[in-house]
Parts: C-alpha cells; structure tokens; sequence
C-alpha cells in the first residue's frame, strides 16, 4: 500500500556490529535512530551494556537511551508505545526511523501488536517465583506451570527460565494461561507501516571472539567500578529488572557475595563470558523465529550488509 510509511529494523545479536552500521546508515541518508535495547533505557549503565558514548550519542543520537532509572521497569508494552509515537514523529519530520538493537522481544512486539489483556510484570510474584526456583529447582517451577498451562509446558523447555516466569506470572495475576491470551491477541496492529527487516547473524565463532573481545575492554575500562558507583547511588538490588542485565548480575553477586579474590574474579569473568554466550544463542534463536513469520533480510558481515544497504536513503 502506497500510504504505508517505511520503518528500517536493524536486528542482530549482541556485539554483531548492528550499532556501527547504524550509525553509518544514519551519515548517508536522511535518518533517526530509535535504539531496541531493554538494558539502554537505563541511566549510569554504560560500559556493561556497551552503551554508545556520549560524544557518540551527540554524533548518532538515539531515542529511548537513558529513559529511567536502574530502579525502575520498563516493559515490551511502554517500547511499543514510545516507538510508534517516535515512528510518527519522525516521519512527520520527513525522515525515516531506523531501530537498532538485540531485544527481540521488542521487536517482535512491534512487529506484530502486543495483547492488552497481558498484565505488566508484578515483581513480588516474580520474587515468589524465583524464591521457589531456589528451594525445590526449576523443574518444580516448570511442573507447575505444566499443570497450569500444558501448551506452555510443550513449548517451553526447563531452561526458559524467563519465558516459565512470565507464564507462570500471568497465570497468577489473571488466573489464565498466557497461551491463550497471546492467541487472543490482534496481529500485525502496525499495518499503518512496512517494516523492512534485516538482521546481522554472524557465524557464532567469530560472534564468540567479539563477544570475549568486548568483555575483556569492559573489565579494562572500569566496569566494576560502575557497578560499585550503582550500589552506592541506588543501592541497588540483584532483584531489579537492571541488575538482571547480563555482567550486571555476576559482577554484582561478585562485589556483594565473595571475598574480591583474584581467584572469584576470574571466575566472575568467566561466568559473564557464558552468560553472555547464552543471551547471543537465545537472540538467535528469537530472530530464527521471527524470520518464519515475517519478511528478512539477513547478512553474515557487516561488510555485506554495508554492500547491500548502500543504496538505502531515508
């Protein structure tokens, strides 16, 4: 439809490359950036998130960084709301919306609406939740949300931790299971856009090598430092939704909870490395699921993506 206005999604796993070419794209044409990051959106955490410097944010501004507060939540259904809000808004100024980032969950919101009978998250149940994890293993938490919502359980495997909070989440606030409440949920509510979607999917060994990359310059660059500066201006809680952020949640565990040895340093370092890992293996399996329902193009090397888009203007 010609009065379909275009919005650019930029998607990819952490340290693909995603944000340098966005920034690139953003020189040649007549562009804004909206970041799709649920740990950006957190003020005074910059280095472990790979935050773009402020002299970058001066050169590629980006909307929707450094929105709140570490203290407080920001969930799938406000990024919908801010991003249609700022996609209007900029295409009233003539230019085109380019949103970059590896929360996958965002981006599937916004691709395909998001139920408004699904309740916001309720940290106190979600405390419950994981004090029962602790206690009796995943495997009860899992067995319970079987009995409550079988679909889920034959969807979700053991390890979903987050996906088996969530479910287990809304059951208890709406007394229904969230598969049937996702079924009732209108899809593709941004028919007023055309999504164009492309994806950085680097080969996993050398994603792995930039990932170890990245993380040995944060440590060298003073992230325990920061953490130590959100302890003391927060006081900040493992509990919270930010210092569940991949880094932050080792390096907080390591300052509040070991002795600072050499020895438990190494081995905080080594258990962000894997969770790290962990979180590039889950955007790629989020992005594998995406591309079956809607429309992608994907690239191996930010040098082929550069190749292919250079053609694009906003």
């Amino acid at each position: 439809m010609s009065n379909q206005l275009p919005v650019i999604n930029l998607m990819g796993p952490t340290a693909s490359g995603k944000t340098a070419l966005a920034c690139e794209l953003y020189e040649r044409g007549n562009f804004e950036l909206i970041s799709v990051d649920s740990a950006l959106v957190y003020q005074d955490m910059d280095i472990g998130t790979a935050k773009p410097t402020k002299e970058e944010q001066a050169q590629y501004p980006h909307h929707l960084i450094d929105i709140i507060t570490p203290l407080e939540v920001y969930s799938a259904a406000e990024f919908v709301e801010d991003a249609y809000r700022l996609i209007d808004e900029i295409h009233a100024r003539g230019k085109t919306p380019i949103l970059v980032g590896g929360t996958m969950l965002y981006f599937k919101s916004l691709l395909e609406g998001l139920s408004e009978n699904l309740p916001s998250a309720d940290l106190a149940i979600r405390a419950e939740i994981e004090a029962k994890a602790e206690q009796q293993g995943w495997q009860a938490v899992y067995d319970e949300l079987k009995l409550v919502d079988p679909l889920a359980g034959e969807k979700f495997k053991v390890s979903d931790k987050q996906r088996i909070i969530r479910a287990l989440e809304v059951f208890k606030i709406t007394g229904q299971p969230i598969t049937k409440l996702q079924a009732e949920q209108p899809k593709n509510v941004a028919y007023r856009y055309n999504f164009h979607n492309y994806a950085l999917i680097p080969d996993r060994a050398e994603l792995h090598q930039r990932i170890e990359m990245r993380l040995k310059k944060m440590w060298e660059i003073g992230f325990l430092n920061e953490v130590e500066y959100l302890m003391i201006k927060y006081d900040l809680d493992e509990n919270l939704p930010s210092a569940r952020s991949v880094g932050y949640r080792q390096a907080l565990d390591f300052l509040k909870n070991s002795d600072k040895s050499h020895k438990n340093k190494l081995e905080m370092e080594d258990k962000s490395l894997f969770a790290t890992r962990q979180l590039a293996k889950r955007q790629y399996t989020w992005l594998r699921s995406l591309q079956e329902a809607h429309q992608f193009r994907t690239y191996l090397t930010i040098k082929q993506a550069q190749e292919d888009l250079r053609n694009l203007h906003g």
